[in-house]
């Protein structure tokens, strides 16, 4: 596509998302130094019609982007809006104050929402990516036991388990560190498996009570195996209404469904994805627009966030929102 087509057509998506009414070719001469006539600017918008890009949605001369032509605005984007230093240092320290993972997860949600002034959804850390960071066995009497599994992504699970004989110090402290060393940095779903090989070191007089150490802790690493999503913002979606011309109720009723809102973050990786429109793959969303990106530490990505929005979403200021790394971050709690 000519540079100058593409131009107009950045125009029209700026003013679009600006005002929400058709764009004229008066209004992009006026208002965008292109240096072309305004006749000169019609007959390009009548070249971006006849391509899909743009459509006139009554008889008046104004046109607005169609979502082929969101796509080739965002897969052109040279620019978004960077975050000030002021708010990402107002993010950072909002995120500071999380007390543990489910406080970051709801802090972040919310945050994302205000920022982005769209819906905004963040998946809990996978169970199924998740790693051990560490166990713990504390002796809170010497026949009651409190075990604490922590995992990289910030979860904490704790037991108390009460024996019917005194457990040793000696046997607490090497059976945590034989266990720390066989799963540290394994995944959830392999502790079962790894722990019982150490079953099998231990002489019959010590191996109930090892039996049921490593039964707990199983139990722990695979407690809520279900994956969990948060949603805030759905009010924001009444400030776009008159972008969906059909009723609202059917987008609200498929971001009540976890099921859909999983599906939505599923196969997200490490950079930022964008679905318009038809592109989304749920029949009631496809009147919006959906920003994701994955979160984790280096190259594992343990869950990912998103935003939900009409497709006449200011794509420039919220893709750096949805990516912006203070979230990313603090997804280790």
């Amino acid at each position: 596509m000519e540079s100058r087509r593409l131009e107009i057509l950045r125009a029209i998506v700026d003013e679009y998302v600006a005002t929400q009414e058709p764009v004229g070719s008066k209004a992009i001469a006026d208002r965008h130094s292109l240096g072309i006539s305004p006749a000169t600017i019609r007959n390009e918008m009548a070249l971006l019609e006849e391509a899909g890009l743009i459509t006139h949605p009554h008889t008046s001369a104004g046109r607005i982007p169609t979502d082929s032509g969101y796509r080739l605005f965002v897969d052109k984007l040279e620019t978004v809006k960077p975050l000030s230093t002021a708010e990402r240092r107002a993010i950072e320290s909002f995120l500071e104050g999380a007390q543990n993972l489910d406080d970051v997860v709801m802090r972040t949600v919310r945050l994302l929402a205000d920022v982005t002034k769209q819906v905004a959804v963040v998946q809990y850390p996978s169970l199924l990516r998740s790693r051990v960071r560490h166990l713990e066995l504390l002796a809170l009497t010497p026949s009651r036991l409190m075990m604490i599994l922590i995992t990289d992504a910030g979860r904490v699970e704790q037991r108390v388990v009460e024996f019917d004989h005194d457990l040793t110090e000696s046997f607490l402290t090497n059976l945590r560190a034989q266990m720390n060393q066989i799963t540290l940095g394994e995944r959830l779903v392999d502790v079962a498996r790894l722990l019982l090989g150490l079953l099998e070191t231990y002489g019959v007089s010590d191996r109930v009570d090892v039996s049921q150490i490593i039964s707990t802790i199983t139990e722990m690493s695979l407690e809520r195996p279900e994956e969990r999503v948060v949603l805030a913002g759905t009010a924001n979606l009444a400030r776009f209404r008159e972008d969906f011309s059909a009723q609202i109720h059917p987008i609200l009723e498929a971001l009540e469904e976890q099921v859909v809102l999983l599906r939505l973050l599923g196969d997200v990786g490490d950079t930022v994805q964008v679905r318009i429109g038809h592109e989304q793959s749920e029949q009631n969303l496809r009147q919006t627009s959906l920003v994701t990106m994955g979160y984790g530490m280096q190259s594992q990505s343990l869950g990912a966030l998103g935003i939900i929005g009409p497709t006449r979403m200011d794509y420039a200021g919220s893709i750096p929102a949805g990516s912006v790394r203070s979230f990313r971050r603090r997804s280790r709690c």
